[in-house]
């Protein structure tokens, strides 16, 4: 067994059952290796902490940031939770790499620096934090590892331009202008949400939804470059 008490130290947790902070380590490619392991693989943990990691981004996005569309704090959350992100969070600032349990093909192939493998540690051991301290010991260590993450990404979000973005490409790739329509408009008239889509040569390349018609362009414009990637 790896000696965790450094991890716990740097993750400010002293856990009860050590042994879910071991398991939030074990790739499954040890235990093909080792199936005498007293362990199981950390899959189960982190089908738990992705969705940890999701509802704390989320709710912090709604608290902290009251001008942010559903559509921004969609866009922002998948930037946060996508395995880039994780990666880099669990390489810098909690050192997994240097913990990991892997079959020697992988570690000798590279494994410990993998993004897959460091995400899915990373969001194995939230869900370990989880199960053996509660909701609130979670969420204050969720918080705690994205205190400078959120601020960048709604920072980099802000200075978007969507529409400009995706004229941009559209000239530059077929010298054409993108056209948006309202389809439709839906709810009473001091709620009301506009549906638009965007067009190019007449073909519809998204379709975007907003309490003002400038929202949904900006939403459909964001469809649309989505699209293209």
């Amino acid at each position: 067994m790896k000696d965790i008490a450094k991890l716990e130290y740097t993750l400010r947790i002293s856990f009860r059952n050590t042994a879910l902070l071991q398991q939030a380590l074990v790739h499954r490619s040890y235990l093909n290796e080792n199936p005498d392991f007293d362990l199981q693989s950390n899959e189960r943990l982190e089908f738990l902490g992705d969705s940890m990691f999701s509802a704390v981004v989320a709710e912090k996005l709604y608290n902290d940031y009251p001008d942010l569309t559903e559509g921004d704090m969609t866009r922002l959350r998948s930037v946060l939770v996508r395995g880039e992100t994780l990666a880099r969070i669990a390489r810098q600032h909690l050192k997994l790499d240097s913990y990991l349990y892997l079959g020697h093909g992988e570690e000798t192939s590279g494994g410990h620096a993998k993004q897959s493998i460091l995400a899915d540690a990373l969001e194995a051991v939230v869900g370990a934090v989880y199960v053996d301290q509660g909701f609130d010991i979670c969420r204050d260590l969720i918080l705690r590892l994205y205190q400078s993450e959120v601020e960048k990404a709604v920072v980099g979000n802000q200075r978007v331009d969507f529409k400009s973005q995706l004229q941009e490409v559209m000239q530059a790739r077929h010298h054409e202008v993108p056209e948006y329509r309202v389809v439709s408009t839906e709810g009473p008239e001091h709620a009301r949400a506009f549906v638009v889509e965007v067009l190019i040569g007449g073909r519809m390349m998204g379709r975007g939804r907003g309490n003002s018609k400038r929202e949904a362009e900006k939403e459909a414009a964001k469809a649309a470059l989505d699209s293209m990637t």
